[in-house]
């Protein structure tokens, strides 16, 4: 089921919601054999845990108050149900007749339980409390959840002191029984087997590094947990490979003025680098406008110096919530208007320069294209949008089938939204945000773009859609479609073939812009046109 209306990242009912697609789609791995039954069954668990305690903190509460306590009532109880059901299935074994039985009933409480919950509870709550409201009841049920034990307790009982006292004592105890078992080191990868295994591998590292899934964590816990580029540097460790960076001719950060302030712009030169002006590449990192730097998507910028023997120019835009919508997209602009003006002090070629980004990067970066269009000014010679977030709604079917991947899934994706345009809701509907309303008109005569996605992404859908709508009007858009990886997967070719395989698709693209395909480059070639799958 869907929610039939409109809800807001950080709206009581959305979160719940897309923690009810995510449930289900575990639910279908199971149903249909595929991935490692354990650990789906302990993801299960341990989202339902923290859901049914958020609940019964947060939802049934406010639905007593509207008058709505008997709905209340029978909400706890099919908890209680589904609680003894979760504890059966933490001490059984997967394929026993035991597991099976109780994963049987499980799916089909919750399932009933999420459709008298978006049919009925949900929208009843919203008419009776208005939109702002489920917003700051948004507020609260994420608090819940990160103060909730991390197994379900049926014996724990489903209101006051007694209750809050229990949960200490239950936290406390869960969170050794998980470290000591492993399970907390499951909590945060792909358990659907639809990777490829060196993809698992990193997500499986990651996994074991970060302190919980980010959705869970404050905003400050999450921006010091690890990024996939720490799981490289942890594999390549336990490989006995080097973990140097790539080596490149030069790195430096310059400081550039920007519409709030100076910026700091991290300036990649290629090695062996002549007195003749080379192309420039600005590369713009993503992080859901509130997470990572440039450390993070180095190896990215690294990469494209050294497949493409131009100067990659990254700008350290600022972050939400500090700086909320449209701070970062203003300071991109502003970046690449320096640049434009610039590039010949840095080396490089002010008639040749292309533009591209990973994840809400690659939204700033064809944005920025948008507006350089809009106001008459010389666009980039090509863009490059790997895993963009090319739209703010819940766009497509891959919003359902990757519901739960990693690192990026559903509830993820909406909070960082939450926090992005925290304050500003009305802007997820501008156009610098939300790409795919803009008519033929409005694309008609951008830059010649390539399109990165993977199958084990939530933004998939809106990217291949906004390839669709790029030839539409008619301008030269290519897409590439990786499988068995996922989002963020671009700067991982130290450990990942197909990252590999990706910067030179990348690479291959730029230098045909660039007009500097050479016989040292064996992929280059024909301008690629159309659609690729890799699988």
């Amino acid at each position: 089921m869907t929610l039939p209306y409109a809800t807001l990242p950080g709206d009581l009912d959305h979160l719940i919601a897309d923690e009810h697609v995510v449930a289900n789609r575990l639910f279908e791995h199971l149903e249909a054999g595929r991935g490692d039954r354990r650990m789906l069954v302990d993801q299960v668990s341990y989202g339902r845990a923290l859901h049914a305690h958020a609940e019964e903190e947060v939802l049934y509460p406010a639905l007593a108050e509207i008058g709505a306590a008997a709905e209340a009532e029978e909400g706890r109880d099919e908890h209680q149900a589904l609680k003894r059901l979760l504890v059966l299935l933490d001490h059984a074994d997967p394929g026993s007749r035991k597991f099976e039985g109780a994963l049987n009933k499980l799916i089909g409480g919750i399932r009933h339980h999420i459709e008298k919950e978006e049919r009925e509870f949900l929208p009843a709550l919203r008419r009776a409390v208005g939109a702002e409201e489920m917003g700051r009841l948004g507020e609260r049920y994420l608090a819940a959840k990160r103060s909730v034990p991390a197994r379900s307790h049926p014996t724990v009982p489903p209101t006051g002191r007694r209750r809050r006292l229990m949960h200490v004592a239950a936290g406390l105890m869960d969170k050794v029984r998980d470290r000591v078992s492993g399970r907390s080191n499951v909590l945060s990868t792909d358990a659907s087997w639809l990777l490829d295994t060196q993809a698992q591998r990193i997500l499986d590292t990651w996994s074991r590094l970060v302190l919980a899934p980010y959705e869970l964590l404050t905003l400050e816990q999450a921006r010091q947990q690890p990024s996939l580029a720490d799981a490289a540097m942890e594999i390549l460790q336990q490989d006995g490979r080097p973990t140097d960076p790539e080596e490149v001719g030069s790195t430096a950060d310059v400081t550039v003025p920007g519409p709030g302030g100076d910026l700091v712009v991290r300036v990649y030169k290629p090695l062996g680098q002549t007195s003749d002006p080379v192309p420039v590449v600005m590369w713009v990192h993503g992080g859901g406008w509130i997470l990572f730097t440039n450390d993070d998507y180095d190896a990215s910028c690294r990469a494209l110096v050294n497949r493409t023997g131009v100067i990659v120019v990254s700008p350290e835009y600022r972050k939400a919530p500090e700086h909320v919508f449209p701070a970062a997209h203003e300071d991109v602009l502003a970046t690449y208007r320096w640049l434009r003006t610039n590039a010949t002090g840095l080396g490089g070629d002010p008639s040749r320069i292309a533009i591209g980004g990973e994840g809400v990067g690659a939204n700033m970066a064809a944005a920025t294209c948008g507006q350089l269009k809009q106001a008459g000014e010389p666009l980039p010679v090509a863009q490059v949008l790997v895993c963009p977030l090319t739209t703010t709604a819940q766009y497509g079917a891959s919003m359902r089938d990757a519901a739960d991947a990693r690192p990026l899934n559903r509830p993820l994706l909406s909070w960082m939204l939450m926090h992005a345009f925290r304050g500003v809701t009305d802007s997820l509907k501008d156009p610098r945000a939300d790409l795919l309303p803009l008519s033929a008109q409005g694309l008609a005569g951008l830059p010649p773009t390539l399109i990165v996605t993977t199958d084990r992404d939530v933004l998939q859908s809106q990217g291949d859609e906004w390839c669709a709508r790029l030839e539409a009007a008619g301008v030269r858009a290519t897409s590439v479609r990786y499988g068995g990886v996922m989002h963020d997967f671009f700067g991982l070719a130290a450990v990942l073939d197909k990252a590999a395989h990706a910067q030179e698709e990348v690479a291959l693209h730029l230098r045909q812009a660039f007009g500097e395909a050479s016989a040292a480059h064996p992929l280059d070639g024909a301008p690629m046109r159309g659609r690729k799958v890799i699988g």
